[in-house]
């Protein structure tokens, strides 16, 4: 019997393979040296603050230690997988942890120096522990002495969740290198460049989550939330992450090894025979033509579509232009790089969406746009962000209207709630191409199609009235789930009622296909749903005629639409829309597949 994590006896050696399970959110098998992220690498701001600000300060600093609260409790009811031992040792550790932010002196010290001293909170911090450190290291007890970790821990977790710093760049690492940390941002994922980094897993995350998104996009394999991962592992240790079974092996045994490389040789048999699909058009057996089209969340994923097959790109995430960095981009910044990606589809149609900032998407560069919120997801996003920070959203059109002299361009609209938004986007855009034309600046001619993301129920349940302002539609599946159902998909507690098969999900989804289609506007569906095969017969079903997904995708998708036949399809959908309990959806659905 192999060592793992059921079976911590067998754990003697740092040698013996250890097995941790968590969530496997991007398929695929990745194995290399492990990188472990460091603690302590974030660089700490000070500047000092007005009086005025105080309360300010110390509201921010406030919500970071609630928020490392949770991180911890989070923490703390995953250990309950581990190995009795294990879960013991690691639980003290994280109790001290809560117990530190509680009432303690590091707590009390902060909250004094902003006051006092009238510095940021991330300063504060740092001055805080530099005092405590000194005061630790003159006491005669080895053992006192070295607490001072768990303080220099607890402290490195609240300025990270101040300056929603990144990890630092993975430019370096070795070949094939698997990341493994805590906690894996999407900003840490747009680091990752898939020719060198492997895969990667941490303690902390969900399936939903954007940085799961961007694993799949990227092809990377990906197992979140690990409970106790980061406790046992050290850099250049030998790690293979399964993001299939969900499964992360340390030191794994020559056997184990063999058993994954001839899994992995098997894995690239077959993307060679789904790549054999590339130039087949996505037909239906009853001969319906339907669009593949990819999701973009970084510019190194352009040839990755293009080579994947995809029509085009149905959705370009345009965070990317604003994440690890502490300024917004420029204009001419964004258009440099949106122009490079309209040009190598090679007139294939781009439609790029505007920024989509806030809760666990948000980019550092427009953060103090952003003052704490209670729930981020319902807060200041998107649109709403955009509109309110205007430059942000000029320069975001300016460079769109530009980029799209070189090639076929939409813009989507993220979040749109009501018709007005829309509207006044439009009126902004047109203000916006009429100052570069008076400039002499070459652009797109006629304007580009504004579409609205329906990502909300109220959107779906008004899509009759935004068709008449919005020249198409994309269902964005994510949000639209959690919405309608009150989940956020990034919180493991509540992971689990997560569900685009929710009957209350599908009528929003039939709704707005059905006012696109009676309006005669394009609509196509952009969330996780459209990459899943499972899930591609209900919404051929449903009347969508255009799928938007992660590249990896895109071959798994047009393989299960080359096999359909959409009047059979139809009448499969029909069937599911008379159900009221998504587990009967299920079963039909998984029948229709020949999957029950």
């Amino acid at each position: 019997m192999k060592p793992s994590a059921e079976h911590p006896a067998e754990l003697e050696t740092e040698a013996a393979e250890h097995v941790f399970k968590g969530q496997g959110v991007s398929p695929g098998i990745a194995i290399g040296p492990a990188h472990v992220v460091e603690r302590g690498s974030v660089d700490v701001p000070e500047y000092p603050i007005e009086e005025a600000a105080i309360e300010t300060e110390r509201k921010r600093f406030t919500d970071a230690v609630t928020k490392a609260k949770k991180q911890i409790q989070t923490l703390l009811a995953k250990t309950s997988a581990l190995p009795e031992a294990a879960a013991e040792e690691i639980g003290y550790l994280l109790e001290a942890h809560l117990q530190m932010l509680t009432n303690s002196r590091l707590v009390r010290g902060v909250e004094r120096r902003i006051a006092e001293d009238r510095i940021n909170a991330e300063a504060a911090i740092q001055a805080e522990l530099s005092t405590i450190s000194q005061a630790f290291a003159a006491m005669d007890d080895a053992y006192l002495a070295g607490k001072v970790q768990d303080v220099s821990e607890v402290s490195y977790r609240l300025v990270r969740n101040l300056t929603e710093a990144p990890y630092q760049a993975f430019s370096k690492l070795p070949e094939g290198s698997v990341i493994l940390a805590e906690e894996i941002t999407p900003a840490d994922t747009a680091l990752m460049d898939p020719k060198r980094v492997g895969g990667f897993a941490s303690a902390l995350g969900g399936v939903e989550g954007h940085t799961a998104i961007m694993a799949r996009s990227l092809g990377l394999a990906a197992v979140l939330g690990v409970p106790g991962l980061v406790n046992r592992v050290h850099s250049g240790n030998r790690v293979i992450v399964d993001g299939f079974a969900g499964q992360v092996i340390i030191n794994p045994s020559s056997e184990t090894v063999t058993r994954y490389e001839a899994r992995q040789a098997e894995q690239e048999r077959q993307r060679r025979q789904l790549a054999r699909l590339r130039e087949t058009p996505a037909l239906t057996r009853d001969g319906i033509t339907i669009t593949l089209q990819a999701n973009l969340e970084l510019p190194v994923e352009v040839e990755m579509a293009r080579a994947g097959g995809a029509e085009g790109i149905g959705l370009l995430r345009s965070e990317f232009l604003f994440m690890n960095r502490e300024t917004p981009p420029s204009e001419d910044e964004q258009y440099d790089e949106l122009s490079r990606i309209v040009e190598a589809m090679a007139g294939k149609p781009v439609t790029v969406r505007t920024l989509d900032v806030g809760g666990e998407k948000l980019a550092y560069s427009v953060g103090k746009h952003l003052a704490p919120s209670v729930n981020p997801a319902l807060g200041l996003r998107a649109i709403r962000l955009s509109m309110k920070v205007r430059m942000l959203l000029e320069n975001q059109l300016a460079a769109m209207l530009r980029a799209g002299a070189h090639g076929p361009i939409r813009i989507l609209l993220p979040l749109i709630t009501n018709t007005g938004e829309v509207r006044r986007v439009r009126d902004v855009m047109t203000r916006v191409a009429d100052r570069l034309a008076r400039k002499g600046v070459a652009i797109t001619e006629p304007l580009p199609p504004l579409g609205a993301m329906i990502e909300t129920p109220g959107a779906a349940l008004t899509a009759n009235s935004l068709t008449k302002v919005a020249d198409f539609f994309s269902i964005g599946t994510n949000d639209l789930t959690m919405y309608t159902l009150a989940v956020d998909r990034a919180d493991e507690q509540v992971a689990r009622l997560y569900d685009p098969l929710h009957p209350a999900v599908l009528r929003l989804i039939q709704f707005t296909v059905e006012a696109a289609r009676r309006a005669d506007i394009p609509i196509n569906l952009c969330g996780e749903m459209a990459g899943d095969p499972r899930y591609t017969a209900l919404l051929l079903g449903l009347g969508l005629r255009d799928l938007s997904m992660s590249t990896p995708s895109l071959a798994r998708v047009k393989q299960r639409i080359l096999s359909l036949n959409l009047t059979e399809a139809i009448k499969r959908a029909d069937a599911i829309m008379e159900q009221s309990d998504s587990g009967m959806i299920a079963a039909l659905l998984d029948d229709f597949n020949g999957l029950a």
